[in-house]
């Protein structure tokens, strides 16, 4: 049926056309809405697998990816690490830079759920794939699954029963139950105590398996470091007096002694979960909103870089919007030094996770001062105003804001200079604000078209699904564009996108070879 037939034509009444009408418009919405999610999922692993300038992984944007991909449970993580490892297997130890990075994502997650280990005990699973001969350990005997922590998929070295029954390595299910978990992770059930009783008879069979098999038994910890791990989540009296006197200090009139205070505390901050927790209650939060505004450049760069790290912590987000950050983290992020107009940058970012922030920080001036960053930052600079102008598009309001700013020439530089390797961010972007009219607009001309087709044709597996994404967008808004692509060679190239491209590439390219179909005659004049 014809996209033109009228629905009066096929004896529809006017109340029923009109109700057809309204769910045909709710049906694009849909639409529009799940080829964002696409999109933002993309984003979401890009950020996440983005390790060079030491930040830490927002939690929120890790309990996104989870949720998204199905890995919110231990078993789920655990199934997804025996199908990564039985992968690695089959290939004889050989694994790609694809391979490695979904190896990072795992254990992204697993560190999330509290499952992660200290760095000298880390999980098997990292080690055996992530070792620097990865062959040595896939030759060697497999472990038999009873021997095998279900946390930590390692062999264990110190093997306790739990309330149900379960065993568990001591060090992983301490972990567990330090970060507020009161379940058995195997079973989810609620545990009536948390007595640990060592199961000797299976570490027995353990120590015996090893010494069969030539593995090198499992290092006991000794009582003096497993009373280090069940406190590390405590703090001493001294630590608490010591963040209480910093936070007095940020509020101190000596422009260096509040200076050093902020610098403590973001280093403080930055170090784990615990610290963002106990900082923000002991009431560091009002003093470091206060300290933005400071005529110190370094106390400053310390305040809002502090107030970056606090913000990893959900709760903290909220305290940190609520005590009126946005305003002048806005106003650092345009007149602050280099180093504090990033960190404000990624501050907007970690705040903008939560949807009605979106609003409020597009209301505030920033998205043209993260333009502004796009433009004339650093590379770090440059990716932290993309990822922050990424999740702040996903508002509304905040497309035409983007646009109005000149973002869409700034993102199309980036397409064309790869030597920055922001290709990937650029169009993420880009296939956001594709579907507002005012992208629409900004991207309507050949030249932009130009480039899309080239990425279409030559870019890497994501460059094309993004790509082809945007022409979407386009040519669904102004079927000219079909015409322009066409001229510049985009048919083959849909052609074989449809059929080897990613599962969202290939619905893109048929989409765009449908509406060619549809406008067959553009396509026969250019023959």
């Amino acid at each position: 049926m014809g996209a033109s037939l009228e629905l009066r034509q096929l004896g529809v009444d006017f109340k029923r056309g009109s109700q057809v009408e309204l769910m045909h418009i709710q049906l694009k919405r849909a639409k529009g809405r799940a080829n964002t999610q696409d999109v933002e999922l993309s984003m979401d692993i890009m950020i996440a697998l983005s390790q060079k300038d030491g930040r830490n992984a927002d939690i929120a944007i890790l309990e996104r990816l989870a949720d998204k991909l199905q890995l919110q449970t231990v078993s789920e993580l655990n199934m997804e690490s025996r199908a990564v490892k039985k992968f690695i297997k089959e290939k004889g130890g050989e694994m790609g830079e694809i391979t490695e990075q979904i190896i990072y994502l795992l254990n992204k997650l697993k560190g999330m759920l509290q499952m992660q280990i200290f760095e000298e005990n880390r999980i098997g699973f990292e080690n055996l794939v992530l070792s620097r001969n990865p062959s040595e350990k896939i030759n060697s005997p497999a472990i038999p699954e009873d021997y095998i922590c279900p946390i930590s998929l390692d062999l264990m070295k110190d093997p306790v029963i739990v309330a149900t029954g379960q065993t568990y390595e001591r060090l992983c299910i301490q972990k567990w139950w330090d970060s507020g978990h009161k379940t058995c992770p195997k079973t989810q059930q609620v545990l009536p105590h948390l007595t640990l009783t060592p199961n000797y008879a299976l570490r027995s069979l353990i120590s015996q398996w090893c010494e069969t098999n030539g593995v090198e038994l499992p290092r006991q910890l000794g009582s003096s470091r497993m009373t280090r791990l069940s406190k590390s989540s405590d703090f001493s009296f001294e630590e608490k007096a010591n963040i209480d006197v910093l936070v007095q200090n940020l509020s101190c009139r000596q422009v260096d002694v509040q200076r050093a205070a902020a610098g403590e505390l973001r280093l403080l901050a930055k170090r784990n979960a615990d610290n963002r927790i106990f900082i923000a209650e002991a009431g560091a939060v009002p003093p470091l909103v206060k300290l933005l505004c400071s005529t110190d450049a370094k106390t400053q760069e310390h305040a809002v870089t502090a107030l970056l790290n606090l913000s990893i912590h959900e709760r903290n987000k909220g305290l940190i919007v609520q005590l009126g950050a946005i305003h002048p983290v806005t106003e650092l992020l345009k007149h602050g030094c280099m180093e504090a107009r990033e960190n404000s940058a990624a501050t907007l970012f970690s705040l903008s996770v939560i949807d009605e922030n979106k609003v409020k920080i597009g209301a505030s001036g920033a998205i043209s001062a993260l333009v502004d960053l796009l433009r004339d930052g650093t590379i770090r600079g440059k990716k932290d105003a993309a990822t922050a102008l990424f999740n702040l598009s996903m508002c509304q309001a905040n497309k035409a804001r983007a646009v109005r700013a000149g973002v869409v020439p700034l993102l199309l530089e980036l397409l064309v200079d790869e030597s920055i390797g922001m290709v990937d961010e650029a169009l993420a972007i880009l296939s956001i604000l594709a579907t507002h009219q005012d992208g629409q607009s900004a991207l309507g001309h050949q030249s932009a078209i130009h480039i899309l087709v080239k990425l279409i044709c030559s870019g890497s597996a994501r460059n094309k699904e993004n790509a082809a994404a945007v022409l979407l967008a386009l040519c669904i808004n102004d079927s000219s564009h079909l015409l322009t692509g066409l001229q510049f060679g985009v048919y083959g190239p849909l052609i074989e996108l449809s059929h080897n491209g990613t599962s969202r590439a290939k619905r893109k390219a048929k989409a765009l070879l449908e509406l060619m179909s549809e406008h067959e005659q553009i396509y026969k004049s250019t023959c």
